[in-house]
């Protein structure tokens, strides 16, 4: 599983750094720089590759991606399959709809038959052994870091969006041809490592690397590259907006330096941070990871710029934490379905509370921010009503329903992220494991343990009762209670715990408006319209919900600003009549406003904490 960038094989010469090669070429205008790790795992050359694909994007226009499968698996049938997600975004996606154009013939150019006995799967029928050619093309206009793109600027690839699979060859090797659009440079920017003497030909072991890897091409930049325990580390970005790039790669080295202590180990060869474009979200590699940024303000600004670094501090330690310090359900994958685990709060909550930590660590953010974080989860699932209703497991469980955020457009919301309560489990975790030992051992010990034994040892991923044990044991005590906080909705005792490591955390229900109607309100052109209603508001309670539009705020023409301006008059006790519209229909509506009372979860270092909880805090918050 090496990353690499490839490009032409052309006359030019080689600058050698340490495993790391750079070629140059000037081809036309452009200067055309790419990285090549060659090599490949010696046992997967031992099974037979009956899976080889080739994929061309000259109709880069139309967003269509063309995909050629050169197999030769035994058998009078084959069942070839879409994948219904992806790893890493746990939620089903129609990567079958996209198909088009499908068709098959046997080694001799005669076309076969086939069918599609159901959504995602294309029965093949074989008259004769040997090979056969399928063909077919992917429709790519989802600009999606968990789905596949094409345009004439840039193709971005999420390998379970394009590759069919057969179910019999999901454990043997598999070999990827790529042809980039000819408009572009030549760049392939990819998890796989190339095939030597073999130009932009890449190999997988099986399919659980394959769907692992994606590619990223088009007018793209390369970053300063720097190295961490002798392995090459690459930024590769699309349409990078202007900011300090040594300044950033200084700083990514940080988190990857920080991140890679926790373990002590780094297991891969090369790693490639992936930059594919605008929009949101990351999704986690064995050794890359793929970014999408908005804009260049979150690399310019000091508060944008520490959310940043967070997000990628949390998606460079996912190939720690979900990618090889896994539970047992996360691998080796079914394609074709929900693969359900309960332990979500460790795999991606526990990877938020070690984004701030590393962020914290390695001197990006201060300890004063990394208290706002925890606050700001707190506060996400306490002052809603979710947390009455799901657990952290459930809410794991549950994601391929709910959504990694719970639901939102629910009148009554009964769930909770697992991104907010498990960052808060983990840190009681720790502080817990820390107090019981005299601040000898911590959930860093956990992790390395989890790692070096599991991953390493018996190349599997953990149960839930194994996570548990293994940490009851590194406490030397059982912990119970945390872990029925985990499982159950029961209130938790967050002073207790927050005082183990020597902070306080405000507990208290205050005051946060006196003016109260519980509208979420947005303009949509020039309509104001009602967003949500906060459940048991005074909204709520006289039965007024979302997806209305408000014609009118104490007989004035609604605006935002003329809400917000009425509002600032007002007390608790109050009416506001508003004039409203719903499928046609016209009503007044007449809230009483109340107060809005909150918990802020304010955290701060006790003032005379004793020897233990100074201990702690100082080896815990850093320098």
């Amino acid at each position: 599983m090496f990353a690499c960038i490839t490009g032409l094989k052309c006359c030019g010469g080689f600058i050698n750094l340490g495993k790391l090669y750079i070629q140059m070429k000037i081809a036309s205008r452009f200067l055309l720089p790419f990285l090549i790790l060659t090599g490949y795992n010696a046992f997967a050359q031992r099974k037979t590759t009956n899976m080889q694909y080739a994929v061309s994007m000259e109709n880069a226009a139309a967003h269509l991606y063309h995909v050629e499968l050169t197999n030769t698996t035994p058998g009078n049938t084959l069942d070839l399959k879409m994948c219904a997600w992806t790893p890493g975004y746990y939620q089903i996606l129609d990567f079958a709809g996209a198909v088009q154009d499908f068709t098959v013939t046997d080694k001799d150019g005669a076309a076969l038959k086939w069918n599609k006995p159901s959504k995602n799967v294309w029965h093949v029928y074989k008259t004769k052994p040997g090979a056969v050619k399928v063909s077919y093309n992917v429709k790519a206009v989802v600009p999606f870091v968990g789905n596949v793109y094409l345009d004439e600027t840039r193709g971005y690839i999420t390998p379970g969006g394009l590759f069919m699979y057969l179910d019999q060859e999901l454990r043997n090797p598999v070999t990827i041809q790529m042809m980039p659009y000819s408009k572009w440079n030549n760049l392939v920017a990819t998890g796989l490592d190339t095939i030597p003497g073999k130009y932009h030909t890449f190999k997988a072991d099986d399919f659980d690397v394959l769907y692992d890897s994606p590619f990223l091409m088009g007018q793209l930049e390369v970053l300063p590259p720097f190295t961490v325990q002798n392995k090459p580390h690459n930024f590769i970005g699309y349409q990078l907006p202007a900011f300090d790039r040594q300044a950033f790669m200084d700083d990514l080295k940080k988190i990857v330096e920080t991140g890679s202590a926790i373990i002590g180990e780094i297991p891969y060869t090369h790693y490639t941070f992936l930059s594919i474009g605008a929009g949101g979200g990351g999704i986690e590699h064995l050794n890359s990871t793929s970014l999408s940024f908005s804009g260049g303000e979150g690399f310019n600004s000091p508060e944008a710029r520490k959310k940043l670094y967070n997000f990628i501090a949390h998606e460079y330690f996912h190939h720690y934490n979900v990618k090889r310090i896994r539970p047992i359900e996360l691998g080796p994958f079914d394609y074709s379905k929900e693969n359900h685990t309960n332990m979500l709060w460790v795999s991606e909550g526990f990877t938020v509370y070690y984004e701030y930590l590393i962020t914290r660590r390695a001197g990006l953010m201060t300890a004063e921010d990394m208290f706002g974080d925890f606050q700001a989860n707190m506060q996400n699932y306490e002052n809603k009503p979710g947390h009455l209703y799901q657990s952290a497991t459930q809410a794991s469980y549950d994601t391929w329903g709910d959504g990694p955020n719970g639901r939102v457009n629910d009148e009554f919301n009964k769930t909770i992220s697992y991104y907010d309560k498990g960052p808060v489990l983990g840190l009681m975790l720790d502080f817990n494991i820390r107090h019981a030992t005299q601040n000898k051992k911590s959930l860093d010990d956990v992790m390395r343990l989890l790692y070096y034994k599991y991953y390493k040892q018996l190349k599997r991923g953990f149960t839930e009762q194994e996570f548990r044990n293994e940490c009851e044991k590194m406490a030397g005590t059982p912990m119970p209670e945390l872990f029925e906080y985990a499982s159950t909705v029961k209130p938790p005792d967050y002073p207790k715990y927050f005082a183990y490591g020597g902070l306080n955390v405000d507990t208290a229900t205050t005051v946060v408006s006196n003016a109260w109607a519980g509208l979420n309100l947005r303009m949509q052109r020039d309509t104001l319209r009602i967003t949500a209603v906060e459940y048991q508001s005074p909204a709520w309670n006289i039965n007024l919900r979302g997806r209305y539009s408000i014609l009118s705020v104490d007989g004035a023409p609604a605006t935002l600003t003329t809400f917000n301006k009425i509002m600032e008059g007002k007390k608790e006790g109050d009416s506001i009549k508003l004039g409203l519209l719903k499928a046609g229909v016209k009503q007044d509506v007449t809230i009483t406003l109340a107060k809005k009372r909150e918990k802020s979860f304010k955290i701060s270092p006790i003032t005379a904490p004793d020897a233990l909880q100074a201990a702690i805090y100082k080896s815990w918050v850093g320098k």
